[in-house]
């Protein structure tokens, strides 16, 4: 009997059919691990889930691949749902992975906790990007939505609290694919025209899937950029979303969003009141202090009697003219008996004194200097002698002797 010899793409063809006709592969469920995870740029995924005991291909095309709401990487748990079957041309059976899911946690929280990480690493949570609120907005704009329960209760705790201000509504969708283009839009707006002075970004309770829009990467981005300070006001007290950590300010309700934008006015009036008051108080002390200074002026005998304070001047004046005369005279007798003092000294010193016993001093006529001996002068010279009283010319006329 002849043995019948099939082509390559038969064999593959044929085990194709096997398994594609196999209920059990054509939906399955798979637990294992991520391993040499990619991603192309025709938008498809390429990857390998393994356990302590074997590996299996899979592929993720790029329309099943944009509804998964977390990233998938190398070494994360998953599970993954799809079949199994032949590729012909390789002939290597693979996964077809139709949606997946993180082992052990939920996808949503999964891609949360990602995005939060993200955007911390980023700077996006930093305190030192987060704007101040105004404390006495005369705009408050609100993105919601207009038919929620969150902008009835914004409405009413603002007009009770502040209706100075004017709410301006924004109005989006804050659930389902649509919202996240939606909000990102109104803040791009209300930045654009300068709408209002702070903003209201929120909406009521609901679970994480109804929150979802608002832990979007584009709507946290948003919030960031934004210019006017933002106010996020997701859901009831325990719900946490990306938004509350990228605006500048997180309240925990709606309401409690419309309190912490716009101060009250009966604790606003009353603090006025009480400024009132004070402002009186201290007003009363100053004309008091006054009052009291003005009396003590009044009472001082420069006004009471204007000639005093010049009698008084006039009696300062005439004691300063005594001591200055004493001074003065003071110092003029000091100076006297100085000199006095002085001229003595100066008398006894003097070469007259020495010339009236009897003394006289010879000088040379032509040059004036002192003959101190007799070696000073020759024969024929001219000098003159200086007595006490006058002085008389002479001639040398004896050659010096010495004895």
């Amino acid at each position: 009997m002849d043995q019948k010899i099939y082509k390559v793409s038969e064999i593959n063809g044929y085990i194709k059919n096997l398994l594609d006709a196999d209920m059990n592969l054509a939906q399955v469920y798979v637990r294992g691990e991520l391993s040499n995870y990619k991603v192309y740029p025709s938008g498809h995924h390429y990857f390998t889930m393994k356990d302590e005991e074997g590996a299996l291909k899979c592929v993720m095309f790029r329309g099943s691949a944009s509804r998964v709401n977390f990233k998938p990487e190398s070494g994360m748990r998953v599970i993954a749902f799809g079949r199994v079957t032949v590729y012909p041309r390789d002939g290597a059976y693979q996964l077809y992975v139709n949606s997946l899911v993180p082992d052990g946690i939920g996808d949503l929280q999964l891609a949360f906790e990602q995005l939060k990480e993200k955007l911390f690493k980023e700077g996006l949570f930093a305190e030192e990007h987060k704007k101040a609120i105004p404390r006495f907005p005369m705009r408050i704009g609100v993105i919601t939505s207009s038919a929620g329960a969150a902008v009835h209760d914004i409405i009413r705790v603002l007009r009770k609290r502040w209706p100075l201000g004017k709410v301006i509504l924004l109005p989006v969708r804050v659930q389902g694919v649509e919202a996240p283009p939606e909000i990102v839009g109104a803040i791009r707006y209300a930045n654009r025209f300068s709408v209002s002075d702070v903003l209201i970004v929120g909406r009521g309770g609901g679970s994480m899937e109804d929150l979802w829009a608002f832990n979007d990467e584009r709507v946290a981005r948003a919030i960031y950029d934004s210019q006017i300070p933002v106010i996020s006001a997701v859901g009831h007290e325990p719900d946490v979303t990306i938004s509350d950590f990228v605006a500048d300010l997180r309240a925990a309700t709606p309401s409690n969003a419309a309190e912490l934008c716009a101060p009250d006015r009966a604790e606003l009036m009353e603090y006025i009141d009480t400024c009132g008051d004070r402002v009186a108080q201290v007003m009363e002390r100053k004309l008091s202090l006054c009052r009291q200074r003005l009396k003590s002026a009044a009472e001082r005998r420069v006004l009471i009697s204007p000639m005093i304070y010049v009698s008084d001047r006039q009696t300062a004046f005439k004691a300063l003219s005594v001591r200055l005369g004493a001074a003065i005279s003071g110092r003029v007798s000091s100076g006297r008996e100085a000199y006095a003092s002085a001229a003595a000294k100066l008398d006894a010193l003097s070469p007259l004194k020495v010339l009236g016993r009897g003394y006289a001093i010879a000088r040379k006529y032509d040059d004036g200097k002192i003959i101190r001996s007799a070696s000073d002068v020759a024969p024929g010279d001219k000098i003159t002698v200086r007595f006490k009283t006058d002085e008389v010319n002479c001639t040398v006329d004896c050659s010096s002797t010495v004895s």
